[in-house]
């Protein structure tokens, strides 16, 4: 697989940079011209679902694009499944358990472990389709990702909570109970 550097590092710039400096400038400009009340109360709620929509459009592109190899292959998408959902796991666990381990409270410890876990799968599609094309493996690869990672990350909210009640018997609340029962 011959694939340079450069390739990879401008697919980056661009799919990180571009969106960077649009950030950057929505802020900088949104604020000097309206206030940062309006650009946190009214801007950002309208366009923040942009994203979504965005990995939504191209998920269904590139299962659109890939249906047949999907469906004439489904073990390629066992091969990439199988691995993520040990990483998700190990990720996660292992960085429960340690935080708990640590002394960390549950707030903290959960947000370590679903950030130890969670992927940027958005990028790595940008990445693979600019390097190796919309109908690779690697797109393919890219987008099974969030697919599996998605309900992994909601069965793992229900684990935090059970081990919650194990591990943080002391953070229940009257108010927090009812959700964990």
């Amino acid at each position: 697989l011959d694939v340079s550097m450069w390739a990879i590092a401008k697919s980056v710039l661009i799919f990180l940079g571009i969106p960077l400096l649009a950030g950057f400038l929505t802020r900088t400009i949104g604020e000097a011209r309206k206030g940062t009340e309006w650009y946190e109360q009214r801007f950002l709620p309208r366009i923040g679902p942009i994203a979504l929509y965005g990995l939504l459009f191209t998920i269904v592109v590139l299962f659109a694009l890939q249906g047949e190899r999907i469906t004439s292959n489904p073990l390629d998408v066992v091969r990439v499944a199988l691995p993520l959902l040990v990483y998700f796991a190990l990720m996660w666990g292992g960085s429960f358990f340690v935080g708990h381990r640590l002394g960390f409270p549950y707030d903290r410890n959960t947000s370590i472990a679903f950030t130890a876990a969670g992927n940027n799968f958005e990028l790595a599609i940008a990445v693979s389709i600019a390097v190796f094309g919309v109908t690779s493996g690697q797109a393919l690869a890219g987008t099974i990702g969030p697919l599996v990672e998605v309900p992994v990350l909601v069965a793992l909210v229900y684990a935090s909570l059970w081990l919650r009640r194990r591990w943080y018997p002391e953070d229940l609340t009257d108010e927090h109970s009812e959700l964990l029962r």
